[in-house]
Parts: C-alpha cells; sequence; structure tokens
C-alpha cells in the first residue's frame, strides 16, 4: 500500500479538477474567438451593415486571454500539485499557505465575464 495514500489520491484528483476546469476555459476562449470571426464573416450579409473593428479586435483579445488564462490555470495547477506531493510525504507540519493565485485567476474569470457580457449585450442592443 502506497504511504497517505488517500492523500495524494485527493492531490491527484484536485490537479485533474483544475486541468478540467483549464481546458474549459480555453475551450470558451476559442469559441469566443471563433464566433466573433464568425460573427464578421456573417453579420454583414444578414444585417446588411458591416461590424465595427473595436468589437472585432475586443472579441479577438477576450478569447485569447481566455486562452492564456486556461494555460496559467494548468501551469499553476501542476506546480501546486508537485508542491502538495512533496508535503503530503513530509513529516513536518506546515501552514496552508492561502490561495491569492486561485482568487486572483477567479477575479480575471469575473473580469473577463463581464466584460463578455457588456460586449455581448451592447452589440445585442445596437443591433438594428
Amino acid at each position: 500500500m502506497i504511504k497517505n495514500f488517500t492523500n495524494h489520491s485527493a492531490n491527484e484528483r484536485t490537479f485533474l479538477a483544475w486541468v478540467r476546469t483549464a481546458i474549459a476555459v480555453m475551450a470558451f476562449g476559442f469559441i469566443v474567438e471563433k464566433f466573433d470571426l464568425f460573427l464578421e464573416v456573417a453579420a454583414p450579409s444578414l444585417a446588411g451593415r458591416a461590424l465595427s473593428l473595436p468589437g472585432q479586435k475586443f472579441g479577438n483579445i477576450a478569447g485569447l486571454a481566455l486562452i492564456i488564462l486556461g494555460t496559467a490555470m494548468v501551469a499553476i495547477a501542476a506546480v501546486r500539485f508537485l508542491i502538495n506531493a512533496k508535503y503530503i510525504d513530509s513529516e513536518d507540519t506546515r501552514p496552508y499557505s492561502g490561495s491569492r493565485i486561485d482568487v486572483a485567476l477567479a477575479v480575471l474569470l469575473v473580469f473577463l465575464g463581464a466584460a463578455l457580457f457588456v460586449y455581448l449585450s451592447h452589440a445585442l442592443i445596437t443591433t438594428p
């Protein structure tokens, strides 16, 4: 039997949950970026008008930011997984270091989500 198996299993499940969440964030970023490209191609023929260039640029930036954020989440999850695995096997007791990075990632996601909401709601309201 592996020493501290239940703790190592919990650490691995947490790591995999972070990776799954990061993949979802990256996929959403890809969709945002590609959907903006779809709007660029389809909107002039559907509405008889051209999209404004700042709107296109915002969609591309937001999509790429989500992809970068998802990539950062995977990197941070891997580092935390390795550190926690080392701490589990250690005989020393250590205080919890906090989750500043987790909160920072959550705040970034909230800001990106709010910006996308404002962008899409503005596009919906201004469409004739």
